[in-house]
């Protein structure tokens, strides 16, 4: 049997169990019970620092983000 047979018939059958399973383990992953808590906490993380909204008159920093008036 040559080289290309023998792994085209290894990823029609047992990879593709394997991804399929693997699919379901994330998706298991994902909406397990007690995750809901860390999902919460990452999605909030980016606003963890922040005190108030920027000033609409701050002018923006060389990166493009807009500098609160107390750091001029």
């Amino acid at each position: 049997m040559e080289t290309y047979t023998l792994l085209r018939t290894f990823a029609d059958s047992w990879h593709l169990l394997f991804m399929a399973l693997f699919f379901l383990g994330v998706i298991f992953w994902a909406f397990r019970p007690g995750s809901r808590k860390v999902h919460e906490e990452t999605a909030s993380m980016i606003f963890r620092n922040d005190d108030k909204p920027a000033a609409d008159d701050a002018p923006e920093s060389p990166s493009g983000n807009r500098e609160p008036k107390e750091a001029r």
